[in-house]
């Protein structure tokens, strides 16, 4: 979608409360933010439609906050960042030392030996690290975006992305990928 579309819907969202121009951005925007959810819960598609909703419930309620300054598209990738980081937070209160995570994968079905190892890879990089790789890697996000949607340094998102990729990569070798 064109920048100029995006602040013109934006506007018509926040000054005439028009649903119908929001539901445009929704249906424009919603498979980059589901994708982002996917990858960061390692393939929980239930719990990644929950946090994209939640991601929509709040651009839709907090849209007057939106200066234009980054394209609608980073500053929803923010949203859903911290987004993704209160439901971590919620979490970890509630989650006790014992228990054991369960992963799920798109509902339970496997779709590929490399899906499988491609998720255990991601479950090696640390939150920031993770984040950072996906929105590089899966969703084409320059690192100059990746700051502004993390509100980290360029550098130290960076030196995420570096880890990341090599802990996957090392990771993914040792798994008999070239």
């Amino acid at each position: 979608m064109e920048r100029l579309e995006d602040i013109s819907l934006v506007t018509q969202v926040a000054v005439f409360h028009n649903r119908r121009a929001f539901d445009k951005l929704m249906r424009e925007y919603q498979s980059p933010v589901r994708r982002f959810f996917l990858t960061q819960t390692l393939g929980d598609s239930q719990l990644s439609d929950d946090l994209a909703q939640d991601t929509f419930i709040k651009a839709y309620t907090h849209i007057d906050r939106f200066q234009g300054k980054s394209s609608f598209l980073t500053w929803l990738f923010r949203i859903a960042y911290n987004v993704f980081y209160d439901h971590l937070r919620s979490r970890r209160e509630t989650t006790d030392i014992d228990t054991v995570a369960v992963r799920r994968m798109d509902g339970g079905h496997v779709d590929s030996n490399l899906k499988i190892d491609l998720y255990d890879a991601l479950q090696l990089l640390t939150d920031k690290e993770r984040v950072c790789v996906t929105l590089q890697l899966m969703e084409g996000q320059p690192i100059d975006r990746i700051a502004i949607i993390t509100e980290m340094p360029a550098n130290t998102v960076k030196s995420h992305l570096a880890r990341g990729k090599k802990k996957m990569a090392d990771f993914l070798r040792s798994n008999g990928y070239q």
